[in-house]
């Protein structure tokens, strides 16, 4: 007979709204359960965030040492040791992922149940431990944090080709010695870029017409500008058509503007996309909507159509961002614990893609911003305008802001340079405090900084 319970909250996927979840609710009293099929942290501890940044860094690391003379420092031959690479990124993950687990194993009122849940009812549970056995679980409240996975296209032959992920491309224990990306997004840029630094051939196959199809036109032509310095032969407008194993590697035949041609590879990364993990928790049994990909639907409280029940991070759709995941946190916080009105209608979405150099974005791109009808002025400058950036020799890329011409409020910004997630954010503080782009353009900024460049950015507004 299963072990039947009841708790006041039951939290699938202890990602990184569900793990702070499940403690806060602990912590002010409420008996809680915290259901995991795999690892505490979520995406971005175990295969996300944490373990690529951990490997960019590497990456940089290599492309620096073979830049060396172009600092007047000369090294000898630069090799790299992926198994040593593979165990920094391993240690740094099981330290974060270790850290979180003994938070939640030490907090009182809350349980830790590695298994698999679905729902038998609107406010009930089976879960399949994971070391045997099952548990019949109901519940006041259920919170659905159960993430994503990587989507594989449909393309004659990739089913039984040799294919990697985002996840299973970080346990390699050599360098490649030529990577086929098929996917032109974060994920496949990070990742291309990377092993290029490592040494690897890399071919990206993009079927859109640009790279980071959601960006600004110039911004993305930059970035294919900067893969291809960096000898990555970039192929847009090309669309897979069949795949098949061939020796120790793989072919793929695409189709581009110059016709078709057959692209032969030690490896093929595939990154097009990921899919939300809703099909082994039995929605329909508690009469959760979905949408025609999985993703549950929610109101701007992260609640789902059925009472009681909600969906927080990736699994609800939206930007795919650990810290959009965490904000659906801090939202059921303040409205279950606080007595608040959270919402997320109206919150800034920032993120950073981790090439090299990085790109922030905040809010309105300049295409969008025209959609809209909204009458606006643009400010670009290259980053070699930017003191900094050239006395560290960084100077690629530029940047790139969208002020309101009526009301001198930043809409947007675009940085595609040396540390352009943390410009970025300067940005991003201006925005949420109102802050006109004059106030910038005449601020004293600490020089030589990166920062400082705002001056001259607005600067060239009339």
């Amino acid at each position: 007979m299963a072990e039947k319970k009841h708790y006041q909250a039951v939290i699938i996927g202890a990602g990184q709204a569900g793990g702070p979840l499940s403690t806060a609710l602990a912590n002010a009293g409420w008996k809680t359960a915290l259901i995991e099929k795999r690892h505490v942290g979520g995406t971005c501890i175990n295969y996300g965030c944490t373990p690529t940044k951990t490997m960019v860094a590497s990456a940089r690391v290599a492309y620096l040492a073979r830049r060396g003379a172009d600092y007047g420092v000369h090294t000898g031959p630069i090799a790299v040791d992926m198994k040593k690479v593979r165990q920094r990124k391993r240690d740094i993950v099981e330290s974060f992922r270790g850290g979180s687990t003994r938070r939640i194993q030490n907090t009182a009122n809350l349980d830790l149940i590695f298994g698999e849940a679905a729902f038998t009812g609107a406010k009930s549970l089976q879960v399949k431990v994971n070391d045997g056995g099952t548990l019949e679980l109901t519940a006041d409240y259920i919170f659905i944090n159960a993430g994503t996975r990587a989507f594989l296209p449909k393309v004659e032959g990739i089913e039984s080709a040799p294919t990697l992920n985002n996840e299973t491309i970080m346990e390699l224990d050599t360098v490649p010695e030529h990577l086929l990306v098929l996917g032109g997004g974060y994920i496949g840029l990070e990742f291309g870029q990377m092993f290029r630094r490592f040494g690897s051939r890399v071919t990206v196959v993009q079927h859109g017409k640009q790279l980071l199809g959601r960006e600004d036109a110039d911004v993305a032509d930059e970035v294919a500008k900067l893969l291809r310095e960096d000898e990555i032969e970039v192929l847009l407008d090309t669309s897979p058509l069949r795949v098949r194993t061939s020796g120790a590697g793989v072919e793929m035949d695409v189709r581009g503007a110059q016709g078709e041609r057959t692209i032969a590879a030690s490896h093929l990364l595939v990154a097009t996309g990921r899919l939300p993990n809703s099909e082994a928790l039995n929605l329909v049994a508690a009469g959760v909507t979905v949408d025609k990909r999985g993703f549950i639907p929610t109101n701007d409280k992260c609640e789902t159509n059925v009472p009681g029940i909600y969906a927080l991070g990736d699994i609800k759709g939206g930007p795919a961002f650990t810290h959009i995941s965490y904000d659906d946190f801090r939202i059921l916080r303040t409205n279950l614990l606080e007595g608040g009105n959270g919402s997320y209608n109206h919150r800034m979405v920032p993120y950073t893609a981790f090439i090299d150099p990085q790109l922030g974005r905040i809010g309105l791109g300049e295409q969008e911003a025209r959609e809209q009808g909204l009458k606006i002025k643009v400010a670009k400058m290259p980053m070699n305008y930017v003191a900094r950036a050239l006395e560290m020799d960084e100077a690629r890329g530029f940047m790139k802001a969208i002020v309101d011409a009526e009301t001198s409020q930043i809409l947007g910004a675009a940085v595609l340079g040396i540390e352009g997630g943390e410009i970025m954010a300067v940005f991003q503080m201006a925005m949420m405090g109102n802050v006109p782009y004059q106030r910038l353009r005449d601020a004293v900024f600490s020089h030589p900084t990166l920062a400082e460049s705002l001056n001259n950015l607005f600067g060239s507004l009339r």
